[in-house]
Parts: C-alpha cells; sequence; structure tokens
C-alpha cells in the first residue's frame, strides 16, 4: 500500500459458530489494508467478564497502513458486521468476530468511540500474548510522563491463565 507509514495493531476473537474460519475471515479481510501484514499464532482462551459461554479463538495482526484510526474502526466494525455479528447484545456475550483496534502508530485517542491504545489491552493475556509474538519491542504510549512499556514488558506481567496455544494459523497474505 502506498504512503502506508502507520504501524497497526489488531486482536480479533471469536467464540460463536466456526470460531477458526471467522477468526480467517477476519484475516483475511484486513490483509488488504495493510502493508508488511503479519498474523500471530491462534489461542483459545477462557471467556473473560461473561463467564457461561463457549471459550474463544484468539489471535493478533499487525500491519501498515495509511488509514486513519477512525476510518480503520468503521471498515472493522463493517467486517464484524458482515461475519454476522450483531452489535447492541449482551456486552462481552458471544459473538462470531470481535475486531479491536489495539494500537494505532503512537496515537493516543480518547473519544466516546475509539480509544487508543485499547483501554484493556494491558490487563488482557489473550491480547499481550499473541502481540508479543509480532511486536515485543513496541512502545505502548500512554500517560504523558508517564514510562512507556513495551509489549513484551507488559505480556511477561500479565497473566497467561487460560491462554492456550492451538495447533491452527490465519492467512496472513
Amino acid at each position: 500500500m502506498p504512503g502506508a507509514s502507520t504501524r497497526v495493531a489488531v486482536a480479533l476473537g471469536s467464540n460463536s459458530g466456526d470460531r477458526l474460519a471467522n477468526l480467517r475471515f477476519g484475516a483475511e479481510s484486513l490483509v488488504g489494508l495493510f502493508s508488511e501484514f503479519r498474523c500471530s499464532r491462534v489461542f483459545e482462551t477462557e471467556p473473560r467478564y461473561v463467564y457461561n459461554q463457549a471459550r474463544f479463538l484468539n489471535a493478533c495482526c499487525t500491519g501498515r497502513t495509511d488509514i486513519s484510526a477512525e476510518e480503520l474502526l468503521g471498515v472493522m466494525q463493517q467486517i464484524e458486521r458482515r461475519a454476522g455479528r450483531r452489535h447492541g447484545g449482551l456486552r462481552y456475550g458471544p459473538r462470531p468476530l470481535d475486531l479491536d483496534l489495539l494500537l494505532h502508530g503512537d496515537q493516543v485517542i480518547a473519544d466516546p468511540h475509539l480509544t487508543v491504545p485499547h483501554p484493556r489491552m494491558r490487563d488482557r493475556g489473550f491480547v499481550l500474548i499473541p502481540l508479543a509474538e509480532l511486536a515485543s519491542d513496541w512502545p505502548v504510549p500512554g500517560l504523558p510522563g508517564s514510562p512507556v512499556p513495551t509489549i513484551g514488558e507488559l505480556a511477561a506481567a500479565v497473566s497467561a491463565e487460560g491462554v492456550v496455544l492451538t495447533r491452527h494459523e490465519l492467512p496472513c497474505g
């Protein structure tokens, strides 16, 4: 993608329907938006927040793009809808595909519809462990004047309980 200069990280998750097919659909739908597109391995994880639901498959993808964070969020929501996701249901409940914009360069965005870095990624092993496979040295911007940790440092500090590597891979190009 010409002019693709912003490094981006996206988390993918699915726990309803054909979970692996849903993740593959998400990755295949994202690949054309990025240059240097890479995907982590796939992990199976326990649900968080709402426990009486199926386990998730999770992965992360990184790449470079010239698409703004706001535009990318809109495209990701369209991909989720094409995968069968209906927004407005139970928060943290079952879903065929969940795409979260984790990082968009070194931007810090605090908007009612978009927060970057993702506000809960620092506490989520199911995000940090796959992301560290791709970008362990990537600094995570935060509050001005505070130390800037890397993805690898955050992944090392988070619990890996319930995050299990699978034998599955995603298409990355």
